[in-house]
């Protein structure tokens, strides 16, 4: 969703803040869905594949680091090696090999790369005109049949703010106006002429699904359904029985030998949502309310599904325990809430509650400036759990940038930690990453140095900015 930062007033702490939250009911397990074996063979996935490759890189080793691994205790005066685009080695001693690039990081800190699991980068880009509002096809209630991708601008300027950042993977999605807004795509932060140059190699799709007040609101508005919360749960339940019809056509022609004269039509939008069904597309869903996430896990319990993760989440606090047993993450804010009544009841130790009760916790930006502070606003949600009482480590709140919200992604096998064998996305910090007064010094990709903030030729421009802002002299 796009709204404005906006400063809160009053806010009551509501007591289930800090009360158990009542024990989960159990229900009856979904009847396994028919195989979606026929409709992955049908689609035109390699339509539109990832071109991605890591850029040109160096074996490197990382020395005398405070290292925050994502995957285990810090490691004091650390050391980090990367060769061939992996993380090689990671430990207290590591011996550089012939012809290693050796980097002194005495009084740095070493992260994996920042991932943001809720982004509009490229599909509502800089500058804010109406040619780059690309991120909502506001034309229908359900339009699972679109693809972010599609929209993507890989010059926006915002690519380039947020690799500063240390966000080496965002998930780009489509906006929240309608009850199914289409396909996310996972990104690589590196410049490219073509959204297909920066797609995660072998990431899994997001379905944006979006819950409360806004299809209500867009559609209500136009005198059409839904204009109310029955509406949006009447409208999903359609829309999933048409995509388990198709599916089940798909498998019974599969089954029946495939005869190409009896094939049922293709149809794109019941495509993506039949493979959502057996998460082969993995669901991405927008939802505020306590009340109506325990909704949407009934909803996927009906038809079979599951949700990756619910994003804002502004009352997630008030139902971890569903989150926890449901195995479900939550990309949420540090402390936005209040410009709409959904939003409401926010508080800012939702983070750390849900960390707490042993959930996915995962701290999103949904915004253009949050994006570029995103070991901030984890920094903040870490201080307002302390204050309550919750005890947490950094080793704790790193997870809630890289490898939770990887896991939120799909791609936690390849990235989110520093492990040997996974992708080097390494952000090397001038000091501490969760104090205001740290910068990211140096992200490497894939091993590959993208960004530099001390030298110039690895600072990268698009094509946009090139001969608009004049240079800066330091």
């Amino acid at each position: 969703m796009q709204v404005p930062r906006m400063i809160a007033g009053v806010v009551l702490l509501a007591a289930c803040s800090s009360a158990r939250p009542a024990a989960v009911p159990t229900s009856a397990p979904a009847t396994p869905p028919a195989s979606n074996d026929a409709v992955k063979a049908s689609t035109e996935a390699v339509a539109f594949p990832s071109t991605y490759a890591p850029r040109p890189s160096r074996t490197t080793l990382i020395r005398n680091a405070t290292i925050l691994t994502a995957a285990g205790p810090t490691i004091q005066n650390g050391s980090l090696l990367m060769q061939d685009g992996k993380v090689v080695a990671v430990g207290a001693s590591i011996n550089a090999p012939a012809g290693a690039e050796i980097i002194d990081a005495a009084g740095k800190w070493v992260t994996p790369g920042i991932i943001d699991t809720h982004s509009h980068m490229g599909v509502y880009s800089a500058p804010g005109i109406a040619a780059l509002q690309d991120g909502n096809e506001m034309t229908n209630p359900v339009t699972a049949e679109v693809w972010a991708e599609h929209s993507v601008w890989p010059h926006d300027p915002q690519f380039a703010l947020a690799l500063a950042g240390g966000i080496t993977t965002a998930q780009l999605l489509p906006g929240s106006g309608n009850l199914i807004g289409g396909r996310g795509v996972t990104v690589k932060n590196v410049p490219a002429r073509t959204v297909q140059e920066m797609k995660f190699p072998n990431a899994p799709y997001g379905l944006k699904m979006a819950c409360g007040e806004n299809p209500k609101r867009v559609y209500g508005g136009r005198g059409r359904a839904p204009s109310t919360s029955m509406g949006n749960m009447a409208g999903y339940r359609a829309a999933w029985i048409r995509a388990a019809k198709y599916r089940d056509d798909m498998a019974k022609w599969e089954k029946e030998g495939s005869d190409p004269a009896k094939r049922p039509m293709r149809d794109l939008q019941l495509e993506t949502l039949a493979l959502a069904l057996d998460s082969e597309i993995l669901i991405q869903n927008h939802c505020y309310r306590a009340d109506e996430m325990v909704q949407m896990i009934d909803l996927a319990r009906e038809f079979g599904y599951k949700i990756k993760s619910f994003h804002h989440a502004v009352e997630a606090y008030k139902v971890r325990d569903y989150l926890a047993k449901e195995d479900i993450c939550a990309s949420m804010w540090s402390d936005w809430w209040g410009f709409k009544l959904e939003a409401y009841d926010g508080i800012q130790e939702n983070i750390p509650l849900v960390h707490e009760a042993g959930a996915c916790a995962v701290v999103h930006s949904d915004d253009a400036q949050g994006i570029q502070r995103l070991n901030q606003e984890a920094a903040k949600a870490w201080t307002a759990g302390r204050k309550a009482g919750i005890n947490l480590t950094r080793d704790d709140v790193i997870k809630w940038i890289t490898i939770n919200a990887a896991k939120a992604l799909g791609i936690e096998k390849s990235t989110g930690s520093l492990e040997p064998g996974k992708m080097a996305d390494v952000v090397i910090w001038s000091g501490d990453p969760f104090s205001v007064y740290t910068k990211a010094e140096k992200v490497f990709i894939d091993g590959a140095l993208i960004y530099d903030r001390n030298d110039p030729r690895h600072q990268p421009k698009s094509d946009f900015m090139l001969g608009i802002t004049p240079e800066v002299v330091r």
